[in-house]
């Protein structure tokens, strides 16, 4: 390496402030690395009258910029500009050197593997950015001819150097964000190619990534069936304890049977699950991949039960044989088994006497056992005109050959085959037709008590559907009772407030002193007749709000309202009945909460209520009213919790019975009708909604009023079991 060139004067003054601001706006308005180049050469050649100029960047096309190309270049042959390259991994090449050095660096160009012509045999090499910090990566290099050490290059050094840095940043950025895309599309194009389910989640069995054969097991949405989401949760539930097995086990790849349930029929599915930890960007996960080896298990199994039978079946041969030859000797019919040909291959001792006699028998005998023979010939005869696997029945008349007693029997033949199709033995059973007769008759028994029976069955029958008729009749007037019971009791109760606010009215007068001071006993007897009047009209108007209910006489004033403003205007109400209960009441309204279509009326009603019981039955402690927005169920929820007694779990369905309170007894501690949860709930459902109950004995009760947030009141059904949780 040679010491950079003298200074040399080039004959130009130095560039105006406006040609470097047009300069930097035009560099600042480049977005490629080829056009900044360009823009840095152009302006060297033109404004610093430079003769020969190149910038040399890192090839970005290939892996890590691997070799060194000519950008840009001013003053040099196409040819040589076309034919440059340098590798990068040649660390001894001067280019290559000079790319890392902090300064300037002569280079003659003979010694350069690929000629480049510069007019003085050398060049000055700058890292770009120049000057090269120590911890800086260098984008490239501009090569001049000869040296540079004029303010204004050097300023142009600076100023190309970081926009080149800056956009060569860009650039890598772009191809690792393509590359990453189309890495990310093979990958999805694998997953989805891949015929078993492939998950990766994290360590706590969150899904992160899945392919569609696992979303199929595992994912569902809020518009599918609830059954298909109730085994989508079973899956999750069962793949989640697979992993925390895998994490406790510590296994770097672990292979376990999953059974899972198919959310699309129901059916199970046995899958072997290998899971293996990995490593992503986000934290540490797991990937697991499900074969499913249902129909291999069950082939195994049926393998298995072959084989158990196949023992089972030459034990069972075995056995057979052997009691064959017992059951042959034992049996009382005869048993002859012949050969394709007609000969006697075997016999039982009955089937001897029929066809066999002695070489002492006399005449009679031998010739009754040839006619049997004949006979029986003649039967078997026939199975040859039957298909291969056909059986032959027909009747034999033979004679018993000591006494020439005619024999009827009833001759059953079939055939046996081999594997090639060719009949290897004849077997035949005679039975005594004598026993065929009884058992004929005894068959005509069974089938007229058949008969007799289904007559019988039928006759019940007819029975049953009478008597379900006459149910179903009074099933109507139950129902017509009911609802003449209910109208009877809405008709009275207002009769009966009618009579009762005139007296609560005469005795308010009398109070009031409308017709002159009284006595105090009377004062006090007066009192006692309004308090008691008024108690008995607030039972006459439950006893009629549920008569109206259950009558559908019961009407809905809907209208908007802030449930906020309902909570304190209840609560004031209620101050009179709190000071004298001396408990802590506390009021948690969500902030910002949306106002309530509903009738304001009938939800007061029912937070009064709710509110007064848990006043009445909390000795000491504190209630707290509640209200929240769930918006998953699309519901307002109201609760009112207090510390007081609670309610027992077999005492929580009681409670909102009519007329039903937990303490029945006339000695009860706590005094009412027993009609206020009753008719809160008939009321919220009613108002479409509903009110759960969540308590403990000794440790409190928390009552929650379920309202529908939007739309009509009939939006929400069923019981909300745990609402207040």
């Amino acid at each position: 390496m040679h010491r950079a060139a003298q200074p040399r004067t080039n004959g130009h003054a130095s560039p105006s402030p406006a040609t470097k601001l047009a300069f930097v706006d035009a560099l600042i308005a480049s977005n490629s690395l080829v056009e900044a180049a360009q823009l840095g050469v152009e302006w060297l050649a033109r404004h610093l009258r430079v003769r020969q100029v190149a910038i040399a960047l890192g090839d970005l096309e290939r892996p890590a910029g691997a070799r060194l190309v000519l950008a840009a270049s001013h003053g040099l042959p196409p040819r040589e500009v076309a034919d440059f390259a340098v590798d990068l991994d040649d660390r001894e090449h001067p280019l290559v050197q000079a790319l890392s050095s902090p300064r300037a660096t002569t280079i003659t160009t003979p010694s350069l593997d690929v000629r480049l012509s510069f007019a003085t045999g050398r060049c000055t090499a700058y890292a770009l950015p120049f000057p090269l910090a120590p911890d800086a990566d260098p984008v490239g290099l501009l090569l001049i001819g000869g040296g540079a050490r004029d303010p204004d290059v050097r300023w142009l050094f600076g100023l190309l150097g970081r926009k080149l840095v800056n956009l060569r940043k860009l650039r890598v950025l772009a191809l690792t964000e393509r590359r990453l895309d189309r890495e990310r599309a093979l990958l999805q194009s694998i997953l989805k190619s891949v015929p078993d389910p492939v998950l990766l989640t994290d360590p706590e069995g969150r899904l992160i990534v899945a392919n569609a054969r696992a979303e199929l097991y595992f994912a569902s949405e809020e518009e599918e069936s609830e059954g298909r989401r109730r085994a989508v949760a079973l899956n999750n539930m069962l793949f989640s304890a697979a992993l925390s097995r895998h994490a406790i086990e510590g296994d770097e790849l672990a292979r376990r049977e999953l059974p899972i349930v198919d959310p699309s029929d129901g059916s199970d599915r046995l899958f072997e699950l290998m899971s293996a930890p990995i490593n992503t960007p986000d934290g540490p996960g797991i990937v697991s991949v499900l074969r499913n080896v249902t129909d291999l298990q069950l082939a195994a199994q049926e393998i298995e039960d072959n084989y158990r039978k196949i023992r089972l079946a030459e034990a069972q041969v075995r056995a057979d044989r052997d009691r064959l030859d017992l059951i042959i000797d034992s049996v009382a019919d005869p048993i002859v088994v012949t050969d394709a040909h007609g000969a006697t291959i075997m016999t039982n001792a009955p089937a001897e006497r029929l066809f066999t006699a002695g070489p002492d028998a006399p005449v009679e005998e031998t010739l009754r056992v040839r006619a049997n023979d004949a006979h029986f010939s003649s039967h078997v005869s026939n199975l040859f005109f039957l298909e291969p696997t056909g059986r032959f029945r027909g009747e034999l008349g033979l004679a018993d050959p000591k006494t020439g007693a005619p024999v009827p029997l009833e001759a059953i033949s079939g055939k046996i085959v081999s594997e090639q199709g060719e009949v290897t033995a004849i077997v035949t059973i005679l039975h005594d037709q004598t026993e065929a007769v009884e058992k004929a008759r005894l068959y005509e028994q069974l089938k007229r008590a058949s008969d007799l029976l289904e007559q019988k069955v039928r006759d019940a029958t007819t029975e049953l559907v009478r008597q379900n008729e006459l149910l179903q009749r009074q099933a109507l007037e139950l129902e017509a009772a009911s609802s003449a019971k209910s109208q009877f009791l809405a008709n009275m109760s207002h009769e009966f407030r009618t009579p009762l606010n005139a007296i609560l009215g005469y005795t308010s007068m009398l109070l009031q002193g409308v017709s002159g001071p009284l006595p105090a006993p009377v004062t006090r007897q007066l009192s006692r007749v309004d308090s008691n009047g008024k108690h008995l009209l607030t039972i006459i108007n439950d006893i009629l709000d549920i008569a109206r209910i259950e009558a559908g006489r019961m009407p809905l004033n809907l209208a908007r309202f802030d449930v906020g403003d309902l909570v304190k205007e209840v609560l004031a109400e209620l101050e009179p009945l709190i000071e004298r209960s001396k408990l802590g009441v506390r009021t948690q309204v969500a902030p910002k909460l949306a106002t309530l279509r509903s009738d304001r009326s009938k939800v007061k009603q029912i937070l009064m209520n709710l509110i007064s019981n848990a006043l009445k039955f909390t000795p000491s402690g504190s209630v707290t009213v509640s209200a929240r927005l769930n918006k998953r169920k699309d519901a307002l929820l109201i609760s009112v919790a207090d510390t007081g007694i609670g309610i027992s779990k077999a005492d929580r369905e009681t409670v909102f019975q009519d007329f039903r309170q937990v303490d029945n007894s006339p000695t009860r501690q706590y005094g009412g009708t027993g009609l206020g949860l009753a008719i809160c709930r008939r009321l919220a459902a009613h108002l479409g909604g509903d009110i759960g109950l969540v308590s403990e004995v000794g440790k409190g009760s928390t009552f929650t009023l379920v309202l529908p947030f939007k739309g009509r009141p009939q939006a929400v059904a069923g019981r909300w079991e745990g609402a207040a949780r």
